[in-house]
């Protein structure tokens, strides 16, 4: 005879090694899932606007983009687009890494080649706007 004085197992449909870890199958996977989804969200009217404004500027010097990037809106919405862009294809090369790569040594070595060439790579990009812009 079953015990049901206790309630229902809630987690019944856990794997075993989700019950021994407290976890359960996608651990941290939602909140990844959910960033990924607002940069490319993003991307998507900030890359529009990066295209039409390199449309707008072709041809111009090098004096009147930096005239151009003086202004607010436009340094803010291109340094939104730098870390938009850096912080996706972060996300994005991880997962590929998380997914695929499945020696723990080789996985740790890519991720943190991967983080480190992205915020070193986004820096320079955002120091080379302000300074231009500056």
């Amino acid at each position: 005879m079953s015990d049901t004085r206790n309630g229902p197992r809630v987690d019944m449909l856990r794997s075993p090694l989700g019950r021994v870890r407290g976890l359960g199958s996608a651990h941290r996977g939602a909140v990844t899932w959910w960033g990924h989804m607002l940069t490319s969200i993003a991307l998507v009217p900030l890359s529009l606007w990066f295209v039409a404004s390199m449309i707008r500027l072709a041809g111009a010097s090098r004096e009147d983009v930096a005239l151009w990037l003086t202004h607010p809106l436009p340094l803010a919405l291109m340094l939104l687009l730098l870390v938009a862009t850096f912080h996706h294809m972060k996300h994005g090369l991880e997962t590929v890494v998380e997914d695929y790569v499945h020696q723990p040594i080789g996985k740790f070595t890519l991720l943190l080649v991967i983080k480190g060439v992205s915020i070193l790579l986004g820096l320079l990009c955002i120091i080379s706007v302000l300074r231009l812009g500056l």
